[in-house]
C-alpha cells in the first residue's frame, strides 16, 4: 500500500508513483522547452552573425564558399547547443531519478518492515495452530485407544 501523507484540512492522501511522475514530468517538460528554445535562438544568432560577417568580407569571395562556411558555422553552433541541452537533460534526469528514489525509500522500508511483521505473525499463528491440533489429536487418540477396565467379550 502506498504511504499516507498529510493533506489539506487534516485529510491524509495516498502518495503514488504516478503523482510523483506527473509532477516531475511537468517540470522536466518545461525545462526541455526552454533548452530547445535556447538552442534554436543560438542557431539563429549564429546564422545571422555569419551572414553579417561574410557580407562585410571581400566582395570577390565566391558565393559557394560563403554559403559553405555559413552552413559550417551554423552546424557547429547547433551541435554545441544540442550538446549543451543534452548534458542539461542528462543532469536533470539524474537529479529526478535520485529524487524519486529518495522519496520511495521511506515507503519501501515501511512496506518491508510491515511484511516482516506480518510474516512473523503468520508463522507464530501457524505454529500455535499446529501445536493445538497436535495436542487435540493426542487427546483423541488416548481416548479412543484407552483400554477399558471391563474384559472384552468373547464371541
Amino acid at each position: 500500500m502506498a504511504p499516507l501523507c498529510p493533506g489539506a484540512g487534516g485529510r491524509r492522501t495516498l502518495v503514488t508513483s504516478h503523482a510523483v511522475q506527473n509532477t516531475v514530468r511537468l517540470s522536466y517538460d518545461t525545462s526541455m522547452k526552454a533548452n530547445i528554445l535556447q538552442a534554436a535562438m543560438a542557431a539563429t544568432l549564429a546564422l545571422a552573425w555569419a551572414a553579417a560577417t561574410h557580407a562585410q568580407s571581400t566582395p570577390a569571395s565566391d558565393t559557394k564558399t560563403v554559403i559553405k562556411e555559413d552552413a559550417k558555422t551554423v552546424g557547429h553552433a547547433v551541435a554545441h547547443s544540442a550538446r549543451t541541452v543534452g548534458h542539461e537533460v542528462k543532469a536533470k534526469s539524474r537529479k529526478v531519478g535520485h529524487s524519486i528514489a529518495e522519496r520511495s525509500r521511506k515507503a519501501r522500508e515501511a512496506i518491508r518492515d510491515d511484511s516482516k511483521k506480518t510474516g512473523h505473525a503468520v508463522a507464530h499463528s501457524a505454529t500455535t495452530v499446529g501445536t493445538t491440533v497436535k495436542d487435540s489429536a493426542e487427546k483423541v487418540e488416548t481416548t479412543v485407544t484407552r483400554k477399558s477396565d471391563e474384559p472384552q467379550p468373547k464371541n
